[in-house]
């Protein structure tokens, strides 16, 4: 397929939300470069989509984003759509029993790492007719649950740092979203909550019955992503029907 809409670069892309935004942007015509640590499993997307590009990123880490920055600044076309995927939950503690390293560890992908990618690409996204910025938020931005603080603080950062963007970059050719995902069942993000704990992550969906799945973000991300050019949606919070709020969910047995 054609790259006619440009291209995407997707953080976070080897499992989950991430992988699967990378698929159905492709499909939307756009290149996509599939940006994550994991390069093994970047290059295992990369042949089974041959318009994604595997591209070796950390984004906690100034080196490798500048790396990516420079990769970048070779094509004259630009970037078109940057997708601030990376991020993760840590632990679900109490406050009065958290590890300061969990929160930190949040903190450092789910906002500074979204920083320093958007600081590093935003030349390239002002090139031409302009760029698209999206975050992958989640509601933990939006409303808090008991044990959640770590993770509603950092949700809450991304949520903070898409809103001032936007403020910031108006008057400039450069779109700002948010996608906020409710409960999401992937194969990874409670299991890397709970530390590699099967059972406790497969409790999280327990009594469930139709949790969102990562196609689900990213029909959305892709919709919000191929509006015109002159059509900016803000934010788009999306929950499985069996979910109320963050601490409310319908668990049938």
């Amino acid at each position: 397929m054609s790259a006619s809409r440009g291209l995407a670069v997707v953080t976070g892309a080897s499992s989950g939300i991430g992988a699967a935004t990378a698929r159905r942007l492709v499909a939307e015509g756009f290149e996509v470069w599939a940006a994550a640590r994991r390069v093994r499993r970047l290059d295992e997307l990369a042949a089974e989509v041959p318009a994604i590009t595997a591209v070796p990123l950390d984004v906690t880490d100034q080196a490798s984003v500048a790396e990516l920055a420079d990769r970048v600044a070779e094509r004259p076309d630009g970037v078109a759509l940057l997708v601030n995927n990376a991020g993760g939950a840590v632990g679900l503690d109490p406050i009065e029993s958290a590890d300061p390293a969990d929160w930190l560890t949040m903190y450092e992908t789910n906002v500074l790492g979204a920083m320093r990618v958007t600081q590093a690409l935003l030349p390239a996204l002002e090139v031409g007719a302009g760029g698209h910025v999206l975050v992958t938020g989640s509601i933990a931005g939006y409303g808090v649950y008991e044990g959640g603080a770590g993770y509603s603080a950092a949700k809450f950062g991304a949520r903070a740092l898409a809103e001032t963007l936007r403020l910031e970059l108006n008057g400039r050719p450069v779109r700002v979203s948010e996608v906020a995902p409710g409960m999401v069942a992937t194969a990874e993000f409670s299991l890397v909550r709970f530390r590699g704990d099967a059972e406790r992550a497969e409790a999280v969906y327990d009594g469930v019955a139709e949790p969102l799945t990562a196609d689900d973000i990213a029909d959305v991300i892709a919709f919000v992503a191929t509006r015109p050019p002159h059509v900016n949606i803000d934010l788009t919070v999306v929950k499985p029907l069996a979910q109320a709020a963050s601490y409310k969910v319908d668990r049938r047995r």
